[in-house]
């Protein structure tokens, strides 16, 4: 997963107003309670900080795999 990529899954999740207060504000203990945001700045991969989020904010699995990409095209 690329970085634009967790941006436009985090938006399709949580919506842009709210998915910009999680990344900056939801702690997340697997990245010693850093922010998505400050995890993904740092160099974490974007997939782990992605399911990491998932995992905090109760998203249920089938909505985890597979988001972030663009749909193909026509």
């Amino acid at each position: 997963m690329r970085k634009s990529e967790f941006a436009r899954a985090v938006v399709d999740e949580f919506g842009e107003g709210y998915g910009r207060v999680v990344t900056r504000d939801v702690v997340l203990p697997a990245f010693g309670n850093a922010t998505a945001d400050e995890a993904v700045t740092r160099g974490e991969d974007p997939r782990d900080v992605w399911l990491a989020l998932c995992e905090v904010e109760g998203v249920p699995p089938e909505r985890r795999y597979g988001v972030g990409l663009p749909k193909p095209r026509t």
